[in-house]
């Protein structure tokens, strides 16, 4: 399909078709409604006031439980297992048993 005269006939199409000037029936009624059924913008300040407080006490958890985690006294570096090298061995064991079957 040529591209150029399939734009051609849809300009001459939409040319020939010639608007009308009546506007629907109670389109403004319509419209006022759909405005009135809006949000006002003034019954929206009680929840961003409400997540504004909930957010910095979801900051203040975080700093606390992160503070709790370093320092509490019975982690140490020498009693901790490495999650790192459990992971590691989890992840090859398949692997190591196959090498061993051969």
């Amino acid at each position: 399909m040529n591209l150029v005269e399939l734009q051609k006939k849809l300009l001459a199409a939409a040319r020939a078709d010639v608007p009308v000037d009546q506007v629907p029936y109670a389109f403004e009624k319509r419209i006022t409604a759909l405005l009135a059924s809006r949000v006002a913008v003034e019954n929206l300040n009680l929840w961003v006031r409400g997540l504004w407080r909930a957010a910095v006490s979801c900051a203040a958890i975080a700093l606390l439980i992160g503070a709790w985690a370093a320092f509490n006294p019975t982690t140490s570096v020498a009693t901790a297992d490495d999650l790192s090298q459990n992971f590691e061995t989890t992840l090859l064991a398949s692997v190591d048993q196959s090498d061993q079957v051969q």
